[in-house]
């Protein structure tokens, strides 16, 4: 068997024992919500919707196949103001660049800021005794590479880590993707499908001194120290399969509408659709929109929205040339609504080298 069918042969397998094995009854049961947090700012326009056709950095969040159509070097930076009002910050920064005839290597890294928050204890319940902060940071190295002129695949180990000043869990997933790459068009190129299998990785505990408590005790006059050392559970990463579509519809010589659809099968919350569009005049002006929806089980206990991202998004990019070398620079706006707040707003530049 060749290698780029035995690739894929192992990405369907596994897609396969994952997907639809979870349900909405399983909320809360994962940590590391974070990981299903797309940083990037015109995947955020589409909803995340173009996981079948997205395309270098970006696609360290949807389907790491798209990583290999990188033709030299591409740096994107994103800052979200996530659910504005929740005071979250959210930075990316990404790196891909062409290795060999086919093949791409990239490293991404996502830090959350939630800003300062009141420390409290039993005998300070208003505060007023200092902050504290947390950290939540995950890096990702990715390979990708072109098995042919239609099928495009890799894989994506991520390191992360969560923390406060006391206490920390740490933990790694993989995830792996393919894209193929077909149509009816004279280049056989406007017709794009993906699968890509996210976030399976070991579960994590947390540890650290924040879950020791300390206390004292008196018996017959003699005053004994305490050290009261908790336990905590492991959970578990919110594994997840896409499943995605689009297709190029050339309107004019320099014109092109790509509707595009992705279903994303979770393992602990509800499954969603993701429906989108993108309107691009050559490689300068791009604008998209998309809408995400949840997909409800009429047997789950829960009746309301559980997921915060659903709604409407939309977003717009400007690339400008630098000279007539094919180098771009561009920037980036995303807007996604959210169930609760007022939405995130993502800003980001790209340098396409």
């Amino acid at each position: 068997m060749r290698l780029k069918n035995k690739f894929l042969v192992m990405l369907l397998a596994a897609a396969s024992t994952s997907a639809f094995a979870g349900n909405e009854n399983r909320v809360g049961q994962a940590g590391a919500s974070e990981l299903l947090i797309n940083p990037w700012v015109r995947s955020a326009g589409w909803g995340g919707a173009n996981a079948a056709n997205v395309r270098g950095v970006e696609s360290f969040n949807l389907n790491i196949g798209g990583l290999s159509f990188i033709k030299g070097t591409e740096i994107v930076v994103a800052h979200n103001n996530w659910m504005k009002g929740s005071d979250t910050k959210i930075t990316s920064a990404g790196f891909g660049r062409k290795v060999g005839e086919s093949g791409a290597l990239g490293v991404a890294i996502t830090s959350a800021n939630f800003g300062d928050i009141e420390r409290t204890t039993e005998s300070n319940p208003e505060g007023g005794i200092g902050t504290y902060s947390i950290s939540m940071l995950n890096v990702a190295i990715g390979y990708s590479r072109a098995f042919s002129n239609s099928i495009h695949g890799g894989f994506v180990l991520r390191v992360l880590s969560e923390s406060i000043a006391d206490m920390k869990a740490q933990g790694f997933t993989v995830d792996a993707g393919i894209q193929y790459v077909t149509g009816n068009n004279k280049d056989r190129d406007n017709m794009k499908f993906g699968i890509s299998l996210r976030n399976v990785g070991t579960p994590m505990k947390y540890e650290g001194e924040g879950l020791s408590y300390r206390s004292s005790t008196t018996d017959y006059s003699d005053n004994h120290n305490l050290l009261l050392e908790q336990r905590t559970q492991e959970f578990e990463m919110p594994s997840l399969v896409n499943i995605s579509a689009a297709y190029d519809i050339q309107l004019a010589a320099d014109h092109k509408l790509t509707p595009a659809l992705t279903f994303t099968s979770n393992s602990f919350i509800r499954d969603q659709f993701s429906l989108g569009a993108e309107y691009g005049f050559k490689d300068l002006l791009m604008v998209r929109a998309g809408y995400t929806l949840d997909k409800k089980d009429k047997n789950a206990i829960i009746d309301d929205e559980i997921s915060t991202m659903i709604g409407a998004s939309a977003g717009v990019s400007l690339q400008l040339p630098l000279g007539k070398s094919g180098k771009y620079f561009g920037i980036d706006y995303g807007y996604r609504s959210t169930k609760t707040f007022d939405g995130t707003h993502s800003f980001g530049l790209r340098f396409i080298l």
